[in-house]
């Protein structure tokens, strides 16, 4: 195409003589062929990730009004008694669905909304926006991110992409697995962690339009709103039908922009949330 279109050109050229002034040639761009999806992966592949998912097991931080895990193993490889079976290795695990690093659907707070069977796959791997306000939590335990400083992250980074996952970094995952540090209760009871603000959480739903948000607290409502009983910022987030993942770990080890972050969960029907594996890649 490009040799048909240059000698286009040149005939343009000569039948125009000195009397044309304008462009003589007109090159048309070879289409860029498009990468494959086996070659995708190759490239995602040598790419370093990030596991932003805490390990859960019996006794691990969780809001005070949930019940603790329980496992049972009903078959193992030899013969043992009390067991259903041997030959293979075979659990039952009961937990509420807030478990660990999870998944916190609409539904979990509005009747009627998306349960987590009805999240999207394309809300599954999304752009990462991680905001680092670590060291303003260091100072003050009591921290809510502000608009002002989504403000600042997006006069530093540029615009929060359409669609992205926005992620409040803490370091607060750093007093994991201890429920009394993360708690961070005084002598009066009253909790002390961090945690969202209204004016930015309706920035980033209804101006920036992001899918879904996460932190490394137990809330999104900070410590000393939850003490009495306001989750007003949770049932704001799901109220959008759109989802969060709370007690997300290792945001430390991400860039605050330019990495992608994978969410999967179970599907289960009807589910109210469910324990999550998280994981960045970088760029």
């Amino acid at each position: 195409m490009k040799t048909s279109l240059l000698r286009q050109g040149l005939a343009v050229a000569v039948l125009s003589g000195a009397f044309w002034s304008g462009p003589l040639l007109v090159l048309a761009r070879e289409p860029v062929p498009e990468i494959s999806l086996i070659d995708l992966q190759k490239i995602i592949a040598s790419k370093k990730f990030v596991d932003l998912t805490h390990d859960f097991a019996p006794g691990i931080p969780r809001w005070s009004g949930f019940p603790n895990e329980q496992r049972r193993t009903i078959y193992w490889y030899e013969k043992q008694p009390g067991m259903m079976g041997n030959g293979f290795f075979a659990e039952v695990f009961t937990h509420v669905g807030q478990w660990g690093t999870h998944v916190d659907p609409p539904a979990h707070f509005h009747k009627g909304l998306r349960t987590v069977d009805q999240i999207g796959l394309k809300e599954m791997i999304l752009p990462l926006v991680s905001i680092d306000v670590h060291e303003e939590c260091a100072r003050n335990p009591d921290y809510t991110l502000t608009l002002e400083r989504v403000k600042k992250w997006e006069t530093e980074h540029g615009k929060i992409p359409t669609g992205a996952f926005v992620a409040m970094r803490t370091d607060w995952s750093r007093r994991w697995p201890d429920a009394v540090k993360m708690a961070n209760k005084d002598g009066r009871g009253v909790a002390h962690y961090p945690g969202w603000s209204l004016p930015a959480l309706k920035y980033l739903y209804e101006e920036s339009k992001i899918t879904a948000s996460g932190h490394e607290t137990t809330d999104t409502d900070p410590g000393l709103a939850t003490t009495k009983d306001d989750y007003s910022l949770e049932a704001y987030i799901l109220g959008t039908n759109h989802y969060q993942i709370e007690l997300l770990t290792n945001l430390d080890q991400v860039p605050e922009f330019g990495a992608i972050v994978v969410i999967s969960f179970p599907k289960p029907k009807g589910g109210s949330g469910f324990p999550a594996r998280v994981f960045a890649i970088l760029p």
